[in-house]
C-alpha cells in the first residue's frame, strides 16, 4: 500500500534529491446488481469490505442483505450481488452533495438525514477511550511511514480494537470497517468508532447508520456533524489528547 518514489527535499538553503516512501491511491469502481454505481479513490486494499460498506451506509444496500463479492484488482472492479437494495437509497444517490471529505467526492445526506436515533445505554470511562486512541494510532504503520493516510478502529467497551484499517480517505476507512463488520456478522450497538480524522457531518451519518453509539477523535467536529449527532443520538467527543476530551452530544455515555 506504498511505493518508494523519487523527490527533492529542501533543507536549510539546499534541495537534495532523495527515495521516499508515498501512501498509493486507486481509482475503484463499485458496481451493484451488474449497475455501476460510484469510482472511489482509495488505498487498494479490504476492497471487498469497502465495496459493502459504502453501499450500506449510503442506503444503496441493506443491512440484511445476503452479498457476493468479486474483486478485478488489475481493472480497478469491485462487483456486489445483494439480495435487498433500497429504493429510497436509489432514488437519494441521485441528490448527491459535493463533501468536505477526502478520498470520495459526494455523500447522500438526505438518506442520513432519515436515520432512527441511536438508542444503545452503552457507557464508556473516559479512561478507555484514551487508551483506545492511542491503541489504534499504534498500529498506523501506513501513517508513519508516509504521513498520508487516515486512521480508523472499531474498539470494544472493555478497550480492545475489533478491527483497524487505513486509507487516503478517512469516509473510506469507516466504509471499509462497515464493510468488515457486515461481512463478519458483528454485533455494533455495544462498540465505540475510534477515528483520527475531522469529525464530518458525513463520518456522522455513517456511524450512526451502522448504530454504533459513541465516535471519538483527536481532531474536531464540524457544526453540523455536531447537530446531527444529538439528532441521532450519537455520543461524538473530540479533541481527545492526553488527559483531555470535549463532548460534544449525549454526554451520558461517558463516564469519568
Amino acid at each position: 500500500m506504498k511505493t518508494k518514489m523519487t523527490i527533492f527535499k529542501y533543507n536549510s538553503g539546499i534541495i537534495e534529491e532523495m527515495d521516499d516512501i508515498i501512501a498509493e491511491e486507486k481509482p475503484i469502481t463499485i458496481y451493484l446488481n451488474g449497475e455501476e454505481v460510484v469510482t472511489l479513490l482509495c488505498t487498494p486494499e479490504y476492497l471487498q469490505d469497502l465495496a459493502v460498506g459504502f453501499l450500506t451506509a449510503e442506503g444503496l444496500l441493506s443491512r440484511d442483505s445476503d452479498t457476493k463479492t468479486n474483486l478485478d484488482l488489475n481493472k480497478g472492479i469491485v462487483w456486489v450481488e445483494g439480495s435487498q437494495t433500497s429504493k429510497f437509497g436509489k432514488l437519494s444517490f441521485a441528490k448527491r452533495l459535493i463533501t468536505t471529505g477526502c478520498g470520495k467526492g459526494t455523500s447522500m445526506y438526505h438518506y442520513h438525514s432519515q436515520r432512527k436515533p441511536v438508542t444503545s445505554h452503552l457507557e464508556i470511562p473516559v479512561d478507555v477511550l484514551f487508551a483506545g486512541l492511542k491503541a489504534m494510532h499504534s498500529r498506523s504503520d501506513l501513517y508513519q511511514t508516509t504521513g498520508g493516510v487516515h486512521s480508523s478502529a472499531l474498539m470494544s467497551k472493555s478497550g480492545d480494537i475489533i478491527v483497524f484499517r487505513e486509507d487516503v480517505g478517512r469516509h473510506n476507512a469507516a466504509d471499509k470497517i462497515l464493510g468488515f463488520c457486515l461481512n463478519n456478522n458483528i454485533v455494533l450497538e455495544d462498540k465505540v468508532f475510534l477515528t483520527s480524522g475531522r469529525i464530518s457531518s458525513e463520518i456522522v451519518g455513517k456511524v450512526a447508520q451502522m448504530e454504533i453509539p459513541i465516535l471519538v477523535s483527536r481532531a474536531a467536529p464540524t457544526t453540523l456533524a455536531i447537530d446531527l449527532a444529538k439528532e441521532f443520538g450519537l455520543t461524538v467527543t473530540g479533541f481527545v489528547r492526553g488527559r483531555r476530551a470535549n463532548i460534544y452530544s449525549n454526554p451520558q455515555r461517558i463516564k469519568v
